[in-house]
């Protein structure tokens, strides 16, 4: 065996092995989306909501996970008044984790009464974010 086949020979069950290793890890092939809402137009909430419809339907359920941080003039969408509030009931249900800024709250003066149920609280939004890139989430502005 000449050096360069033994070099490609032992880059590739280097390959295999990292292939191997990833295949075991649990939740290694589950893709990871963390979706911001910041803005005050409701068809824009509508888009993301769309958006989280159809990741799951590209993906499957189970080989995902999705997140949604509204903050900022997003935060509507979370509002007990909020027309969207029957997508977001559907979104929870799917398994969707759906968080509310708590800094925006503070901000707008808004209590946990004020919003919808079910959901989640962040002490932040946009550290939230940071933290699930960091993580490897891919990250989508709605």
């Amino acid at each position: 065996m000449n050096r360069r086949h033994a070099i490609l020979s032992t880059a590739g069950a280097a390959l295999a092995g990292a292939a191997a290793v990833h295949a075991q890890t649990p939740g290694a092939t589950k893709e990871r989306v963390v979706i911001q809402i910041s803005t005050p137009d409701p068809k824009m909430w509508n888009q993301a909501l769309n958006y989280l419809e159809n990741l799951r339907d590209l993906y499957g359920a189970d080989k995902i996970e999705l997140e949604v941080v509204a903050l900022g003039q997003g935060i509507g969408v979370l509002k007990l008044e909020a027309t969207q509030g029957p997508r977001v009931a559907d979104a929870l249900k799917a398994g969707v984790k759906v968080n509310a800024c708590e800094v925006t709250m503070r901000r707008q003066k808004l209590s946990r009464e004020d919003m919808l149920p079910n959901i989640g609280y962040v002490p932040a939004g946009l550290g939230q974010i940071i933290k699930r890139q960091r993580e490897g989430w891919a990250y989508i502005s709605g």
